[in-house]
């Protein structure tokens, strides 16, 4: 067993299946105990089991915690069962209602969208970020989607990725002098979310109406299994990654990538001390100059 992450406590949300249990495996496998976070009792103990009998330390923790409370007391229990909250991974979420997009999903869908998302992280984030500050540091590595560009289609599940990597830009800047890390992995893998007749159907569909391109198409359809994009999430968790902050990965397969800071293309600039507001039709033409 590795001593990367040897002694270091660990809660993975949505650690029962997929991604998740992919995380908390490998974290084991590096040295730290974790408990593993489901909304399935019996898949979050199947976890557990199978990181214990590999020779590994595990909990299980059911539960939604999207509930604070439920958050609190993954990050309490780990303390208390492990001496530390080190290192938080929310790898939690569902997937956009089959067909969903602005023209006809319900308010309550879109609630719920952004619930199991952003919400998630923010309930954790919050239970576990005053620990780690408490405690003089920790790693947290939140779930997003290359989604949030919109080329997806959908509502709620872009709008709650592009919350997480806003809400963890953010958190990584405001614990930066606490010695806390943030950082953001969008992955591609194959999971329950990711397969199936449903999901491929979907796939051609987006191609069809021109929002995923040859290569998008293909890429979503032959992803590769999980392990794959785990090893990103315990590096990012590791003192390995100790000056990685804010960042917003790629992983899917053998691919790895980084998303940069958005930073504002200039368009055009005059003082407003001695200048007007630009008029409609300056704009335009300053818009369609910039395009070109």
């Amino acid at each position: 067993m590795s001593p990367l992450l040897a002694g270091r406590g660990a809660v993975v949300v949505g650690g029962s299946r997929g991604i998740g249990a992919a995380v908390a495996a490998l974290l084991a496998q590096h040295g730290a105990a974790v408990v593993v976070n489901g909304r399935d009792p019996d898949a979050a103990c199947k976890t557990a089991a199978a990181i214990t009998a590999d020779g590994g330390r595990a909990v299980a923790h059911a539960g939604s915690p999207a509930d604070q409370a439920i958050a609190e007391a993954l990050v309490d229990g780990c303390i208390d069962e492990f001496g530390a909250i080190d290192i938080l991974v929310n790898c939690a979420g569902i997937a956009e209602p089959a067909g969903s997009s602005i023209l006809d999903i319900t308010p309550a869908q879109f609630r719920e969208l952004l619930d199991a998302h952003l919400g998630t992280v923010f309930a954790t984030c919050r239970a576990a970020a005053p620990k780690m500050v408490a405690q003089g540091g920790g790693s947290i590595v939140n779930t997003s989607s290359s989604a949030f560009l919109g080329d997806y289609g959908g509502t709620g599940y872009p709008a709650g990725k592009g919350g997480v990597n806003s809400l963890t830009l953010a958190i990584a800047a405001e614990l930066k002098q606490h010695k806390v890390r943030a950082n953001v992995v969008c992955p591609g893998a194959r999971t329950r979310l990711s397969s199936g007749p449903g999901y491929e159907a979907h796939i051609k569909d987006l191609h069809r109406r021109g929002l995923l391109d040859e290569a998008g198409m293909h890429g979503s359809l032959d992803v590769a299994p999980p392990d794959y994009v785990a090893p990103l999430y315990a590096y990012l968790a590791s003192d390995l990654a100790a000056q990685v902050t804010g960042g917003i990965f790629v992983a899917s397969g053998g691919f790895v990538g980084r998303y940069p800071r958005p930073t504002p293309a200039v368009i055009a600039y005059r003082d407003h001390h001695d200048s007007p507001p630009w008029s409609v039709e300056e704009l335009h033409d300053l818009v369609q100059a910039h395009r070109g």
